[in-house]
């Protein structure tokens, strides 16, 4: 099996998805969480100079997406071969996790470019939540988050709907932009409590994904942060 080590600041933000999915394959990992003041020495040593960065066997890989559909379709490799299914523990499967099929990977694809599209449109006003911006968090409420809210909640909405209201978005097993979504929404609602109670459809789903045993169980184990 390769070495992974994970590299991020000590807080979930972009790193989340990637430890999540670590540890619901049950796949062994370094999570090496720095300090700002770390930063600025390691900056430079990065492709991109960003964070996350995974490295593989001492091999980087930058970018948060490309990390998390790097592992997805990794750990999906964990059943999708004779060995895997004689060697390997059942509740450590996660074939399926990138989609089950190209058109259903793309579509996964699909929604987590959808998703960056809608924090573009929301980050003045949750970078000014977070504590990360200045700003009038009521003017930004009202002329940036509502209207991106808005547009991108009712497409989830239908996506959930058409995917038969089975606790996904995409498909009928977990998926990383599952994962994705769902750890948003934890953090915009602790910032921002009732932003979507108009969306009742989104939030049962959220809580579908929530309650997986496995992630329900690093939820409750991982180390508290503030976003």
């Amino acid at each position: 099996m390769p070495s992974y080590k994970l590299t991020y600041f000590d807080a979930r933000g972009r790193a989340e998805v990637a430890r999540q999915l670590f540890h619901l394959s049950g796949t062994p990992f370094e999570d090496v969480r720095i300090q700002k003041d770390d930063w600025p020495a390691l900056k430079a040593k990065t492709p991109f100079g960003q964070i996350p960065l995974l490295e593989v066997d001492g091999k980087p890989l930058p970018q948060s997406f490309a990390i998390f559909r790097f592992l997805a379709r990794e750990f999906g490799k964990l059943c999708s071969s004779t060995y895997a299914d004689i060697h390997i523990n059942s509740d450590r499967c996660t074939l399926g996790m990138a989609g089950h099929d190209p058109f259903e990977r793309a579509w996964v694809d699909a929604l987590a470019d959808q998703h960056k599209d809608y924090m573009i449109e929301m980050r003045p006003a949750f970078m000014a939540y977070l504590g990360f911006a200045e700003g009038d968090k009521d003017q930004l409420l009202k002329d940036v988050a509502i209207p991106a809210r808005d547009k991108y909640y009712a497409l989830l909405k239908k996506i959930a709907k058409e995917n038969g209201n089975n606790g996904h978005f995409i498909g009928h097993s977990l998926t990383w932009v599952d994962l994705l979504i769902a750890e948003h929404i934890s953090v915009l609602l602790k910032y921002i409590p009732g932003f979507l109670d108009g969306f009742p459809t989104v939030l049962e789903t959220v809580k579908k994904i929530e309650s997986t045993p496995k992630l329900k169980d690093w939820i409750e184990q991982r180390p508290d942060s503030a976003y």
